[in-house]
């Protein structure tokens, strides 16, 4: 039985909005993160939620419940509130009540917003009602820190992109047999970000759960990159040399298997009309070239077409203007639209409708086409044909290879972010129930693993169900993603947050992605492909995941 029992209504409101909180972070802070792969399509919606989901679940459960140091040390010395320890309490409610409505908000308009920035200024907001501003710590240990890391995780993070994607640029992408060379240095590649993702994991995520000394931490590191760089050389490469080089369509995902027993199969007959081809990870983005045709074309001969008349009436891009165009003598490669299912006949409680209604509420977020919906124009995006078209298309074979290295890329990170962040969303809620449970103040606060569940259930539920709504504000409206950018972006990115783990910066996931996206970008060569008004809405309105540690033990 909770010791402050008359406070159980704050205990109640506290325990909804933290759920509201947790949801939003999902909705908003994990959907951004996961943009950049979504965009590039090296992933598809469907896919993305799910090693989300996986992910950041597994990573808060398993390495999440770490004791961290309380508000007393970072923001608000709790020694304040040591004579009325439910004053405390009160004003945690008031803090995740305001962070969660913000977030409401700001995820609703498709604001990409820091979740963590958002609890900060809560808790500042409180602790100045409650005990005045010289109870809050305004030095670089503190609110400092934060401030900082606006500027300079974007910067490093997006001179890390800007130079392992100038180096897969001319290294790979502009060479001669470029599939050949990609296939030559995955291994490499497998290494590197394998042994960067494992440093991430053991210096900050595992930190609680892992001890190893320098020599043992060196040791994991590089074993682990090994291994993983072995089995990419004895399995991966010998299945896509023979899928992409010699064009064996035979080969299904299972003979990979086989490893270097593949190098001896026969070669494949040519395949059927009907073997599906490889995905075009360029599709609806046109080149210079094929834009500015496109563009000189007179007005009046695109309105013979009458495709393309109807298209135009529909307020549609060029480009699916220009896929129309181009489809017309040849009716099969048309654009069709998806079929959408039909609500069954009936009230709404018979079976069928039931079934029909649930479905559409677990499905609905995941059914969105993000990537068609980066593609509209808004008042955000200016001309996005104009500024995809600066970027240069590489080898779709090559750009196919790199997909599977962003797709480890995207999946550390997001365990790393449930290992670490998780606290940001339940933190606060800890801080509450503690003091509603127990009636007093403590050094050190642990997080019960009930309540990382219940963040963790929080923030998949926000995911699924709205993290659409932030992802098609990002990706390709900032600048043209594939997958070797992508993998950039996101290796840019952890670097950087591997480098403030060890200089005990504060520095946010998203901030880090949003600087290697730019970083990245700026590599066409101009700065008309980076979509400048989007990157300046985005950062006014805070582009961040949680700072990985002022927050993370401040309100922890």
């Amino acid at each position: 039985m909770a010791v402050l029992s008359q406070y159980d209504y704050l205990f109640a409101i506290g325990t909804i909005f933290a759920f509201l909180d947790a949801w939003n972070i999902g909705a908003n802070d994990v959907a951004n993160s996961f943009a950049t792969s979504v965009a590039s399509r090296s992933l598809t919606m469907k896919q993305a939620m799910l090693i989300a989901s996986a992910m950041e679940f597994t990573g808060s459960m398993a390495v999440g419940a770490r004791v961290s140091e309380t508000i007393r040390t970072k923001v608000i010395s709790t020694k304040l509130f040591a004579g009325n320890p439910a004053v405390l309490m009160l004003a945690m409610v008031c803090a995740v009540i305001g962070s969660s409505t913000y977030l409401t908000i700001a995820t609703r308009f498709g604001m990409p917003v820091s979740t963590t920035h958002s609890i900060m200024g809560g808790v500042i907001g409180v602790g100045i009602a409650a005990v005045g501003t010289d109870g809050v710590n305004w030095g670089w240990n503190g609110v400092s820190q934060v401030f900082a890391a606006w500027a300079i995780a974007p910067a490093l993070a997006g001179a890390f992109g800007a130079i392992i994607f100038l180096t897969t640029k001319y290294a790979v992408m502009r060479r001669n047999n470029p599939v050949v060379k990609a296939l030559s240095t995955v291994p490499i590649y497998f290494f590197i970000t394998s042994a960067l993702l494992t440093m991430l994991i053991v210096w900050k995520g595992a930190s609680s759960k892992i001890k190893l000394n320098d020599g043992q931490t060196a040791g994991v590191i590089v074993g682990v990159g090994a291994v993983v760089g072995v089995l990419i050389a004895l399995f991966f490469l010998p299945y896509h040399y023979r899928k992409l080089i010699h064009n064996d369509w035979e080969l299904r995902p299972w003979d990979m298997l086989q490893g270097p027993l593949l190098l001896r199969r026969p070669e494949a007959p040519p395949p059927p009309a009907n073997v599906k081809a490889l995905r075009d990870y360029y599709e609806g983005h046109l080149t210079q070239e094929q834009l500015d045709n496109l563009r000189s074309v007179d007005s009046n001969d695109v309105e013979k077409q009458p495709v393309s008349k109807d298209l135009e009436e529909k307020n549609v891009s060029s480009s699916e203007l220009a896929s129309s165009i181009v489809a017309q003598p040849q009716p099969e490669g048309e654009r069709i639209s998806k079929p959408t299912s039909v609500r069954p006949e009936g009230p709404w409680y018979s079976p069928a409708v039931a079934f029909y209604l649930a479905k559409r509420a677990v499905l609905h977020g995941v059914e969105q086409d993000v990537i068609d919906m980066q593609n509209k124009k808004d008042f955000l995006s200016g001309d996005i044909e104009a500024m995809h078209a600066t970027g240069e298309h590489f080898d779709n074979k090559a750009e196919h290879v790199f997909s599977f290295l962003q797709v480890l890329t995207a999946a550390t990170a997001s365990f790393t972010h449930g290992a670490n962040d998780i606290s940001n969303a339940v933190g606060p809620y800890a801080t509450i129930f503690l003091i509603w449970h127990t009636g007093e103040l403590s050094d050190k606060v642990p997080v019960p693993n009930w309540i990382l569940a219940f963040g963790g259930v929080a923030l998949v539920i926000g995911l699924w169900t709205y993290g659409y709504n932030i992802m098609r504000a990002l990706g390709n409206k900032i600048t043209l993603h594939s997958p070797s950018r992508g993998f950039s972006m996101e290796l840019g990115s952890a670097i950087t947050i591997i480098l403030a783990t060890r200089l005990k910066l504060p520095v946010s996931t998203t901030q880090c992605i949003c600087g290697a996206t730019v970083g990245v970008g700026l590599c066409n060569g101009t700065w008309r492909t980076i979509n400048w008004r989007m990157v300046a809405w985005i950062y006014t309105t805070v582009c961040s995941g949680p700072p990985e540690d002022v927050l993370t033990d401040a309100v922890s």
